[in-house]
């Protein structure tokens, strides 16, 4: 590639934060509102106009369970945002826990509230640039674009919830990315929003969803008049009066961390969503024949890019064996939901579970080190980019999950950003628990591990230390 020096020129630097998030989707939120919470002056930095990200932004049509399939287990921070969004929807029953549907525009105005009644400090349209580091695995800065052009940011404390990694990876973390064999990486989806849908029909009528055999989506597709519809995937909700959100088909070679990538992806989404509408409305047209395309998702529904290594590799072996740990600082009970290759989502009943989902009441731990990058000092992850295996990766990127990983981060960062050094992996993890539970989070008594349990943040890097908990 070809270079361009830039002419040497001094920006602006604002340095009065202890705690700096990049990213206002759901985990930079919950983080943003907890280090605040926790008395630190807090920034948010997001780069679209709204907070929210996938679940407003990008029109994901509902939450992923908060149950396990017993009882709520993403409490706290992440139990309010869902209670507070389900009491503004008149037809959801009040106690539905799983596959919610979401009304975006009213989620991001909880968002808006969650972050400003905390105290953070908001900035959107605002883009990260580069990271600065020292030799020590410390970052000094941070250089943002905007309004305002070129700004450097510095706080004691910076948290990654891009969903990308890119803050700790342009900071020099280690990572991995996609396919262990070939680098593939999860298929994308732009999700969309058919307005002026017939109620009646929609909600008495033929289930879309893949999972019924029956679905007019395979008619769609053995018709043959709808090329550019790829496969069976389809999920959808009533989200709003006469309006369905659609999660529906795969963009393959969709890369988050290359924007024209990404870039050519949301126009082909674009055109694909109008197809949707077309093929809906032929196949069912009491429910669609008089709708249109009322939005188109603000972002590409990225699954997979970067997975930060940190402290602790989350493994299929911990998610099979329902393991806990010492240091957690949320449970997690969604299944492991990888979206295959262009052949394997093709064929008939799509890409096949390859390990068994959980029973009710089973759930297993996300240790803190999950969070903590090895090799940098004064940096946390949370979100879908944490430290973990591919395949556990499919399971702890859901918004549940992260909007939990996200509190815990910010308490975290709070904390680290009155040592001494600022060394998040010194953070006094007991301390930590102690603060979660305190605001409500579901962090069950593990038999004997936490005695053994180191009280700071192992730096290791080891793979081992989970305990089953039944």
């Amino acid at each position: 590639m070809k270079t361009y020096m830039m002419r040497k020129s001094e920006i602006p630097l604002r340095n009065e934060w202890d705690v700096i998030v990049v990213g206002g989707g759901p985990a930079g939120c919950t983080a943003a509102a907890a280090a605040a919470r926790e008395g630190a002056k807090t920034l948010l930095i997001e780069a679209t106009g709204s907070l929210g990200g996938m679940g407003t932004s990008g029109l994901v049509p509902a939450w992923c369970p908060f149950s396990d399939h017993e009882k709520i287990i993403y409490r706290g921070l992440a139990q309010k945002v869902f209670e507070a969004l389900k009491a503004q929807m008149p037809h959801v029953p009040e106690d539905a826990l799983d596959w919610v549907p979401i009304e975006p525009e009213k989620l991001k105005v909880i968002y808006d509230d969650l972050v400003r009644g905390a105290g953070v400090t908001v900035l959107f349209l605002t883009q990260l640039g580069s990271v600065e580091t020292d030799d020590k695995g410390r970052i000094t800065a941070l250089v943002t674009a905007g309004k305002n052009g070129l700004m450097a940011l510095q706080a004691k404390v910076y948290i990654d919830c891009t969903g990308d990694g890119d803050v700790a990876a342009w900071a020099g973390a280690e990572y991995l990315k996609g396919d262990a064999s070939t680098g593939e990486l999860m298929p994308a989806t732009h999700c969309f929003n058919l307005g002026n849908v017939d109620e009646y029909a929609y909600l008495n009528g033929p289930l879309l969803h893949a999972n019924n055999k029956n679905s007019p989506i395979f008619d769609i597709l053995r018709s043959g008049k709808y090329p550019q519809i790829p496969d069976s995937h389809i999920c959808n909700n009533m989200i709003a009066p006469r309006t369905v959100g659609f999660n529906a088909g795969h963009l393959w070679d969709v890369d988050n961390t290359d924007a024209f990538s990404v870039s050519e992806a949301l126009m082909n989404g674009r055109k694909l969503a109008a197809v949707y509408r077309e093929a809906l409305a032929e196949a069912l047209p009491s429910a669609f024949g008089s709708s249109f395309v009322a939005a188109t998702g603000a972002l590409m529904g990225i699954r997979e890019t970067r997975r930060i290594t940190g402290d602790y590799v989350l493994s299929v072996e911990d998610y099979v064996g329902r393991a806990s740990f010492a240091d957690e600082i949320c449970r997690n009970s969604y299944f492991i939901d990888i979206h295959g290759t262009a052949k394997e989502e093709k064929q008939e009943g799509g890409k096949p579970e390859t390990i068994k989902r959980y029973g009710p009441g089973e759930s297993h731990g996300i240790p803190y080190r999950c969070l903590t990058p090895r090799g940098l000092i004064n940096v946390l992850v949370a979100g879908r980019s944490i430290s973990c295996e591919r395949e556990v990766q499919g399971s702890v990127r859901v918004m549940p999950v992260c909007l939990a990983m996200g509190e815990a981060a910010g308490i975290a960062a709070a904390h680290a950003a009155r040592l001494p050094g600022h060394d998040v992996h010194a953070v006094d993890v007991p301390a930590l628990r102690r603060r979660l539970r305190e605001e409500g989070a579901y962090l069950p008594e593990l038999a004997g591990a936490e005695a053994a349990g180191s009280s700071r943040a192992s730096s290791s890097g080891t793979r081992s230390g989970g305990v089953l908990y039944h």
